[in-house]
This record gives structure tokens, C-alpha cells and sequence, in this order.
């Protein structure tokens, strides 16, 4: 197995991870990207290493079985979770997770609402975003929870005690909805110390709904 086998859309996941971290999106050690490069075969950010200075020869190639195709590269301890969600979602190639502040305080208080109904991107971009119950980093039981959270077709979920998961088509559309979910979060947070709000009404949120359909 030759170590530069889909180079270019290693050096997507590397640059997307080095962005999200100079984003202050996440920590240096935290946070974690997958991609789908065929039926079977996804490429992984790895454990412990710098997310500001990843280059494309530290991302791991791995089976939706679990086999890690890189010899001397250690994937992610939530490999796990994003083979479970790129198996049981074949509408989506690309998971982003992170550690966005202001959306990861929500996941702090047992809550998703975070609202989209402050700007017409954030609805568009991100529907509903859901909730999942607080699971061990690293264990089946993240996976199998993120799964059930996703099973209508949502693509932003908070993780209690934990994070921010997006999903999309292409490594942009995910990262799109982790900077849009951050930045609705923070809007949240604002709105509560607004003398006055003019949020979208009814016809507005079923408007752009329907422009997803």
C-alpha cells in the first residue's frame, strides 16, 4: 500500500483540519475529520498530532470494516464513530467533528436548540441540529448513538459533554455546517440579552425548508 494513494483528497482532509483549528474550531489535539474516497475505503485524520501543522502524509486510509490501511500511521480514536456514520449515511462522503466553543456549551446543558431561526443561512445551511446522549470518546456506543441522532436525515449533531458532528456531501459542505452551527450558537447566546428579536416566521422557516427538498 503506497502511503500517497489519494493524495489530493488527503491534502483536502489536512488543509480542512489545519483550518478548523486556526479557527480556534478546536483544539490542538482535538477534533477529527473522515472522508470517503470509494465503497469501502475512507481516509481519517490521526491521534495525537498537531491539528495546526497535519500535512496530508499523516492521513490514515481505513476499511468501513475497521482496517487500517497505513502501516505506521495510528487513526483517530473515533474512527470508529465515523465508520458507523459514513455506513448507515450513503447520502453523505465527509464527517467533520469538533469542538467549536459557543455550539459546545449547548452540549453542556442537554440541549440542541440552537436557533435557526435568527438568519436564513443558518436554517438552509443547518435544519435542526439534534442531540446525542453523552458517550465514552473512543467507545461503539458513540457511534451507535450518533447513528439513531441522524436517522431522520439531519446532517449537524451536538454530543453531550463532548462536541459538534457534521456531515455532508464534500469536505466543504461539513465544514461549512461546523463554522455556521458556531456561528448560530453564538447568535443564541446574544439573543438572550436582546431587548427585541425578529426571527423568521412560519412561512419564511417552511420556505427555505423546501428549498432542501
Amino acid at each position: 500500500m503506497i502511503l500517497v494513494e489519494y493524495q489530493k483528497e488527503r491534502k483536502q482532509v489536512a488543509a480542512i483540519m489545519r483550518r478548523i483549528y486556526r479557527q480556534g474550531l478546536t483544539t490542538c489535539s482535538g477534533g477529527n475529520i473522515s472522508l470517503r474516497v470509494d465503497d469501502d475505503r475512507f481516509l481519517i485524520t490521526p491521534s495525537a498530532l498537531d491539528k495546526g501543522t497535519i500535512n496530508y502524509r499523516q492521513i490514515a486510509l481505513m476499511t468501513l470494516s475497521g482496517e487500517n490501511l497505513s502501516p505506521g500511521l495510528k487513526p483517530s480514536m473515533e474512527a470508529d464513530m465515523h465508520r458507523t456514520i459514513l455506513r448507515h449515511r450513503e447520502d453523505i462522503d465527509a464527517v467533520v467533528h469538533a469542538h467549536p466553543k459557543h455550539a459546545s456549551f449547548f452540549t453542556a446543558i442537554q440541549s440542541s436548540k440552537i436557533r435557526t431561526d435568527l438568519l436564513a443561512e443558518a436554517r438552509f445551511v443547518l435544519g435542526e441540529p439534534v442531540f446525542s446522549p453523552y458517550a465514552l470518546m473512543g467507545t461503539p456506543e458513540l457511534g451507535k448513538n450518533l447513528k439513531s441522532a441522524l436517522a431522520g436525515g439531519e446532517y449537524v449533531a451536538l454530543l453531550e459533554n463532548h462536541g459538534v458532528l457534521t456531515i455532508g456531501k464534500t469536505l466543504l459542505e461539513a465544514f461549512d455546517r461546523i463554522e455556521v452551527v458556531e456561528v448560530a450558537a453564538e447568535m443564541t447566546f446574544m439573543s438572550e440579552y436582546s431587548v427585541k428579536l425578529s426571527p423568521l416566521n412560519n412561512r419564511r422557516l417552511n420556505e427555505i425548508d423546501a428549498m432542501n427538498t
